[in-house]
């Protein structure tokens, strides 16, 4: 098997394809050339592969969706415009006509939102539980519409853990489909298909781009569950967009197989919905890509040594990180993550709010930033920002209170980054 680290680099690309330009090129084109009326026929009907307009596929994307379905081990993925795009993208593919979905109420912000204010608009609930890894109560909301459980694999902002093996094999028994947001961890740290996932998504605007300069977003499919189980009658329905060449109707489990899901995400999704990822934001991604291992590796070494000396710091009540050894998320992180659990932490302290603001506004070295995974170290106040629209209930439940501060860890010296931690937290405190 091909080591990670060449296939962050080479996965999914031949030079001798593109003119041997050994960097993927930027594809600028809305469309291709058909070149005759019979392959321009075949393309259209599904029967060859190739390019015919972006909005579709493009060979700049495609490079992209390549290389991350070979990193997170999947059968194929499409890349959209953004990771909110990719949840909502798989969600409504696998809740379409009326489905249920069971979910966390730890999840980001706007996924919490999708699921329990706008996806039921289309006819999609959620059926939400305050344990991802309560078997018992998952099971007792599962009923003939639920279709999927969805989760993060590392929550956002307290890191906690899904423990996804037990998830899968009670999703599969029951055939439901599990898809995971494996955003926080990248596949460098985990590659949850291995563990039993059916769809991973990704916002790859975070730890994939790295540089926090383009927006995007991936989901990948395992290529591994059958659509066709009585569950999900999108798949088996005749549709006259995948119709043969002579116009006879077929349905996505019959015409692609395995391929089903990620077929339906791309001939349906995308193409209707038009949340197209650009070839110049892919290139930006694929050259991250490249240095994914190397940047995580050296965030997760500094963000463990900085939960570390967290917990020793003045004024800090508690910290969130499943690294840590008094964790209770110690042992899944063992099990699933033997390369550490993220750039991601959390703490809370003292004095709440206004402690809190001015902290934030103490800090030299953070940037002040919605975003994570960035090569720069960014700081944020979640009750505030990125879960400003979860309920108040859910909020409480994942931790997030108004004396909570997230960290996402960049590339910068370890001691800087706790000096500024440190003169920011006793300036706040008046020391």
């Amino acid at each position: 098997m091909t080591d990670f680290s060449t296939l962050a680099v080479h996965g999914g690309y031949n030079a001798n394809r593109n003119d041997d330009a050994v960097s993927v090129p930027i594809y600028a084109s809305a469309a291709f050339d058909l070149e005759n009326a019979d392959r321009g026929r075949d393309l259209a009907a599904g029967e060859i592969s190739g390019f015919e307009y972006s909005r579709v596929a493009n060979p700049t994307v495609d490079a992209l969706e390549r290389r991350l379905a070979a990193l997170e081990g999947g059968v194929g993925a499409v890349a959209v415009s953004s990771g909110m795009a990719a949840v909502s993208y798989a969600l409504m593919c696998a809740g379409e006509g009326g489905g249920r979905i069971i979910a966390p109420t730890n999840l980001y912000g706007a996924s919490v939102d999708a699921l329990g204010d706008f996806l039921p608009q289309f006819g999609i609930h959620a059926d939400f539980v305050k344990d991802i890894n309560d078997l018992h109560e998952i099971e007792s909301l599962i009923g003939p519409a639920t279709r999927a459980i969805f989760a993060e694999t590392v929550a956002n902002p307290n890191t906690a853990i899904t423990d996804i093996r037990p998830l899968a094999d009670l999703a599969h028994r029951h055939g439901l489909a599990l898809i995971l947001d494996n955003t926080v961890p990248t596949p460098y740290l985990l590659r949850p298909i291995e563990f039993g996932a059916d769809i991973v998504v990704h916002s790859t605007t975070k730890g994939i781009t790295g540089h926090g300069n383009a927006i995007g977003g991936v989901i990948v499919d395992a290529g591994r569950f059958d659509w066709a189980n009585g569950r999900f009658l999108q798949f088996t329905r005749p549709e006259q967009v995948i119709a043969d060449i002579d116009g006879n109707r077929r349905s996505f489990s019959g015409a692609f197989g395995s391929e089903a899901f990620i077929r339906r995400i791309r001939v349906k999704y995308l193409r209707t919905f038009g949340a197209v990822q650009s070839p110049f934001n892919a290139y930006l991604q694929l050259i991250g890509l490249e240095t994914l291992p190397q940047r995580v590796a050296r965030q997760v070494e500094t963000a463990t040594a900085i939960a570390g000396h967290l917990e020793h710091t003045p004024h800090v009540v508690s910290v969130n990180y499943s690294g840590l050894p008094d964790s209770p998320y110690h042992a899944l992180a063992g099990k699933y993550f033997p390369r550490g659990v993220g750039q991601i932490l959390s703490f809370k302290v003292e004095g709440g709010a206004d402690r809190v603001r001015r902290i934030l506004d103490g800090v030299k070295l953070f940037s002040y930033v919605p975003n994570i995974g960035d090569a720069r170290s960014l700081i944020v106040d979640p009750a505030n920002i990125t879960h400003r629209e979860v309920p108040e209930s859910y909020r409480k439940a994942a931790g997030v209170s108004d004396d909570l501060i997230r960290l996402s860890i960049g590339l910068e010296d370890a001691g800087d980054l706790m000096a500024d931690l440190d003169r920011a937290i006793a300036g706040a405190y008046g020391e």
